[in-house]
């Protein structure tokens, strides 16, 4: 659950167990979340490492080891600010202005922008897209990726196993940035649509 943990509600009663890093949402590296139902406690493998064992963590007030204070410190200060903002649901609402805002733009882009995951299963914290009319345009793609970074914006290149444009807007992310990130969008497509 780490790219979209606390960006929305979610009944956790339907889960043994949630784990999930506070990296992307949450904090800095150094503090893995995990909620654990309690009847699940205790029941680990004899070869099973200490530090896996939550009866273990639990007894120890997740105190079993030294602790990365500052992770700690900084998720607490997340933690404090997604409260200030309305908590989950507030932050839910602005996951889903700045998701509705990217896809709309490749969504009303006539193919110009396209994404092969069905609509009905894409992410609102992770946008996965390729730029060239239903047909991966690498030229297209780098030259997009080039413009951004002439505006400031690094890291949309997609992962090196599929490619394309891959736009993360973890909570950190504002809706303000998402806005300069969809006029890159627009103003591309208003002057790469004739070479698509």
């Amino acid at each position: 659950m780490s790219s979209n943990i606390l960006t929305r509600p979610f009944d956790v009663t339907k889960f043994g167990v949630v784990f999930g890093g506070t990296q992307k949402n949450a904090g800095c590296p150094g503090v893995t979340l995990v909620i654990i139902r309690e009847d699940l406690l205790g029941n680990v493998n004899p070869i099973c490492p200490l530090i896996f064992d939550y009866k273990q963590i639990s007894d120890n007030n997740s105190l079993l080891n030294t602790i990365s204070t500052f992770s700690v410190y900084i998720t607490g200060l997340v933690l404090d600010w997604i409260k200030s903002k309305g908590g989950v649901t507030g932050i839910q609402k602005i996951a889903d202005e700045r998701a509705k805002m990217i896809y709309d733009i490749i969504d009303s882009s006539n193919g110009f922008y396209f994404s092969a995951i069905d609509k009905n299963v894409r992410s609102r914290i992770n946008i996965c897209f390729r730029i060239g009319e239903q047909e991966p345009s690498e030229e297209l793609e780098k030259a997009f990726l080039d413009e951004a970074v002439k505006r400031n914006m690094i890291n949309l290149k997609g992962h090196r196993s599929v490619g394309g444009i891959r736009v993360s807007l973890y909570n950190a992310m504002s809706v303000k940035e998402t806005n300069v990130l969809a006029k890159l969008m627009s103003d591309f497509f208003g002057s790469h649509k004739k070479r698509a």
